[in-house]
């Protein structure tokens, strides 16, 4: 039997086809833009804001008038206690700002050295928040017709450094978390624990990178870091289940299943204590 192969079949058009003007073309419908501007929480909450400070500081000022139409020594003595007041909330609410520009900030030196062009400005300005930043301006004033050059200078000098601190901030948690959870084996001691400490640890970071996180600070940079916790703790649960279901017998499995979790909750401040260090340093770590 003699065997039949199929070829493929190749129909050719001998003329060409017309051009499409772009009159001839359909016209595309785009997307309208997002809305733009605070949202409605925002907006309500700086009017309660607003109306609150305001409200405030026309009683205050209404009262220290009245102290003053009784004497002039209480009237200073109102008017200084009510300039100290007000002057401790400006502070305050001046550092939380800081502290959330500082933040932010970092998203924008990311930007500024994905630009070719604006390496060296963004290098010199984050060698200026760091302690011992102003050692490297010379090799980088050095290496400026170069920004890989640049990059790789501060991989391997403020961002190396930077995150071995960062690593051992996390270790020392670490063991400050194995300890209390090892000697106190309660779950809501332990989720209140790791809570804290984490947070803390969060903090601390940020401190290293030159940062001074308030309260607003300290959620941004924990809103960075919670898509990464969360893959870390279902690393460390699934990891707690392995460890517990090796050990066949009751005794052992109350007694090393309880050192375990507190094993995996002191990896979690490792952890956590790179991924706080990836969310604060603007220079990724490269290929």
């Amino acid at each position: 039997m003699t065997e039949t192969r199929v070829r493929p079949r190749f129909e050719l058009e001998e003329r060409l086809a017309t051009r499409l003007e772009p009159e001839s073309l359909p016209a595309l419908i785009l997307p309208g833009a997002a809305p733009g501007g605070p949202g409605a929480v925002v907006l309500a909450s700086l009017g309660v804001g607003v109306l609150a400070t305001g409200l405030a500081a026309l009683s205050t000022g209404n009262f220290v008038a009245d102290q003053f139409a009784r004497g002039t020594v209480l009237g200073w003595l109102t008017l200084g206690v009510a300039v100290a007041g007000f002057g401790l909330l400006g502070a305050g609410l001046w550092r939380e700002l800081r502290g959330l520009f500082a933040v932010r900030s970092v998203d924008r030196l990311r930007a500024q050295f994905a630009d070719g062009a604006r390496v060296v400005h963004a290098a010199r300005t984050w060698l200026a928040e760091l302690p011992e930043g102003a050692a490297l301006l010379p090799a980088i004033a050095a290496a400026a017709g170069d920004p890989q050059a640049v990059l790789a200078l501060l991989r391997a000098g403020p961002a190396a450094t930077l995150r071995a601190r960062s690593v051992a901030l996390g270790r020392v948690a670490a063991a400050q978390v194995f300890a209390a959870t090892a000697a106190v084996p309660s779950p809501a001691f332990d989720s209140l624990l790791v809570g804290w400490r984490g947070v803390r640890l969060v903090r601390e970071v940020a401190v290293l990178h030159g940062m001074r996180p308030g309260l607003f600070g300290t959620l941004a940079l924990l809103r960075r870091t919670a898509l990464s916790a969360a893959v870390v703790l279902a690393t460390d649960v699934a990891l707690d289940a392995v460890l517990r279901g090796v050990l066949s017998s009751p005794v052992l499995e109350h007694l090393a299943g309880d050192v375990a979790g507190a094993g995996v909750a002191a990896r979690r401040m490792v952890v956590l204590a790179r991924v706080a260090h990836a969310a604060c340093c603007p220079i990724g770590e490269g290929r």
